[in-house]
């Protein structure tokens, strides 16, 4: 089965990128020649560093060599899905620009030379008895007319250009978007256990921040920034803090230590901790100053706090644990939970906790990734109600492989708890 999906995963790949080839360069082209050949090179040179952006991500590759293939690599792949997408629409477009084109003007005609016989020789008529000479036959011009170039290129010159102004648009907005930092988000959340003392307890939510190779140190100060200056009660990270190494990447996450909240900074793993060495990045966690919570709980002064590990540790023995981190709180006092996954909701609702922090989904970060990511996710962003428990649910600060959001802007969400009794 993994075969068969693989193939058939190549079989699409390859028929989207040669129909992206044969409308974006053999239409819009007069023939063989070297806009063909560019226009196959660029497509395949960047699916090539695609690949190895992500293989060398997942492999342990060395990090200058992930940091040379990420950037062309990731933007190419977003590049892609937007220039299919547009090609696709102009499908739509295509003919009804070349009906309007025919009703608006007639075809366009050149005049060029055509030959005719003419006689030389004696022009006047000889006696019939007079020899005959040989008369010689020669072509004299004569104008005829012919269609001009085919309205057929210049329809596919039109729609060719303005799908790639779109989608080089659309990705850089996107790009532009991520690379200046998240934006801060306000939510409101009443829960009826907490009491009238923490009413307006608030709590800094970051998830998926994902420092790697293409966002660094600068990106993460960004996030440290951005956070401080809500002075948040408390500071909740949701996962996908990395994609890499503790040695590549301990320098970029260093201004985690600069993190200021009366009540701390409190860290769970997400999926891609497992990919990039999640004990080691625990470790580092705790020296920057934050505290995980693997499967734990901690009480503070009006709630207790709760944190579960991510569902990819079950693969290492490290999966996640609700007995240990809930199974014998106080269940008079409102809980709130951090987990990396919203489809963790299912066990919190069992567990009875109040509240459920979680990230992954980053919104769908992509266009129409959001309809993929609802079919994953009970909750794709947002807050919802599960019964008596409620979820919320960050687009996440980061990034994950194109440094590149469209439709799915990043934020950093500071949950305000209201208490019912205020």
């Amino acid at each position: 089965m993994v075969i068969v999906f693989l193939l058939l995963a190549l079989a699409v790949l390859v028929t989207g990128n040669w129909y992206l080839w044969r409308r974006l360069f053999r239409d819009t082209t007069r023939g063989p020649g070297w806009a063909r050949r560019t226009g196959a090179a660029v497509i395949t040179g960047g699916w090539v560093l695609a690949v190895g952006a992500l293989v060398g991500e997942r492999t342990g590759a060395p990090f200058w060599l992930q940091q040379v293939m990420a950037w062309p690599g990731f933007l190419w792949l977003a590049l892609s899905i937007y220039l299919l997408l547009a090609v696709a629409a102009g499908e739509v477009v295509r003919p009804l620009l070349r009906r309007y084109l025919e009703r608006r003007a007639p075809a366009a005609v050149i005049a060029v030379p055509r030959p005719e016989p003419v006689r030389s020789g004696a022009a006047q008529e000889a006696p019939q008895d007079a020899p005959q000479e040989k008369t010689e036959v020669t072509e004299a011009p004569r104008e005829v007319l012919v269609a001009a170039p085919s309205r057929r290129l210049f329809v596919s010159r039109v729609i060719g250009g303005a799908a790639a102004a779109a989608a080089v648009g659309t990705v850089g907005y996107g790009t532009y978007g991520v690379l200046s930092g998240p934006k801060v988000k306000r939510v409101t959340v009443p829960l009826a256990k907490l009491p009238r003392a923490a009413h307006g307890f608030r709590i800094a939510v970051v998830s998926d921040i994902h420092l790697g190779p293409v966002l660094g140190r600068g990106f993460a100060q960004k996030v440290v920034d951005t956070i401080n200056a809500t002075r948040p009660d408390m500071i909740a990270v949701v996962g996908d803090l990395v994609d890499g190494s503790v040695k590549d990447l301990g320098p970029a996450a260093a201004p985690l230590a600069q993190l200021e909240a009366r009540h701390g900074a409190f860290f769970v793993t997400g999926n891609h901790e497992y990919f990039s060495g999640a004990e080691q990045w625990v470790e580092e966690v705790r020296r920057l100053g934050l505290r995980p919570l693997e499967n734990a709980r901690t009480e503070l002064p009006h709630f207790d706090l709760a944190g579960v590990n991510d569902v990819a540790g079950e693969s290492e023995g490290q999966g996640p644990d609700f007995a240990r981190a809930l199974g014998d709180r106080d269940t008079t006092r409102a809980c709130v939970l951090l987990a990396h996954q919203p489809v963790q909701i299912h066990d919190a609702v069992e567990h009875g906790v109040d509240l459920q922090l979680s990230g992954h989904t980053h919104g769908g970060q992509l266009w129409p990734g959001n309809l993929i990511a609802a079919a994953a996710n009970p909750t794709v962003a947002g807050l919802e109600r599960y019964g008596d428990t409620q979820l919320y649910v960050s687009r996440g600060a980061g990034a994950w492989g194109p440094p590149t959001r469209v439709g799915a802007p990043s934020d950093i969400t500071v949950i305000e708890l209201a208490s019912k009794q205020a």
